[in-house]
């Protein structure tokens, strides 16, 4: 029997990496992104094939999903954009922009997701799984960040419609708010210091935390999840 289809849209080198890496052996992955070039080590050490694309663009995604084989089990989706800056200074095209990425594609991805899952025959009672990475921005607005709190709001409100509308027909729809900052050895500003272990979210831990999401009994699903390192303030 073929593997269950899994779905990651925004896909780089760090939690959907990690997520990725964690799908794999159990699933035939379906990565997109804008650049199927950032995608492309990754695809070949999982396997999975590659599509590029905007997130923001209806025909797209409706495109991507049509075109699975069948009903995806898993759809994730990551991708978000940041506009810092004093509130009377910002530029209104890059919020529009901004929020457009983070909020209006989660929906084109949840709608296209669930069109596929509510299409599909039930296994053991259920349909699939639908995740958004969402952020601490989506619970509390921090200064100079209006654009990103604008779209991760959108985006926690989003699910929470989502899983009130989809739990009864078998679909888990679940926000995880990631309330810290994710190491990236790429990166050294997003790698632990040395007086303080710990201090920056594991991308490869928050990947076991979703694969918990997605294998949850329907008798006890989350609708959101916080993650957060020991040292973090709340």
């Amino acid at each position: 029997m073929s593997k269950p289809i899994a779905v990651i849209i925004g896909v780089g080198d760090g939690l959907s990496a990690s997520l990725a890496r964690a799908l794999a052996p159990d699933h035939d992955l379906v990565l997109a992104a804008r650049s199927t070039a950032k995608m492309a080590k990754l695809a070949e050490t999982t396997g999975a094939r590659t599509v590029s694309m905007d997130a923001t663009d209806p025909a797209a995604m409706a495109a991507l999903f049509d075109g699975l084989p069948d009903a995806p089990r898993v759809a994730v989706y990551n991708p978000s954009a940041r506009v810092r800056g004093p509130l009377s200074e910002l530029d209104p095209e890059a919020v529009r922009k901004a929020v457009e990425v983070t909020a209006f594609g989660a929906f084109l991805m949840g709608q296209a997701a669930a069109r596929r899952m509510l299409a599909a025959t039930p296994v053991d009672g259920t349909r699939g799984t639908i995740l958004f990475t969402g952020a601490s921005a989506g619970v509390k607005g921090f200064a100079r960040s209006a654009a990103f709190a604008m779209g991760k709001f959108a985006q926690r409100g989003l699910a929470q419609s989502m899983a009130r509308e989809l739990h009864p027909q078998g679909i888990h729809v679940a926000w995880i708010n990631i309330d810290g900052g994710i190491r990236n050895t790429a990166r050294p500003e997003r790698m632990d210091a040395d007086d303080n272990p710990d201090s920056m979210l594991d991308p490869d831990a928050i990947a076991a935390a979703y694969l918990q999401l997605i294998h949850q009994p329907r008798t006890t699903w989350s609708d959101e999840l916080t993650l957060r390192p020991w040292v973090e303030r709340f």
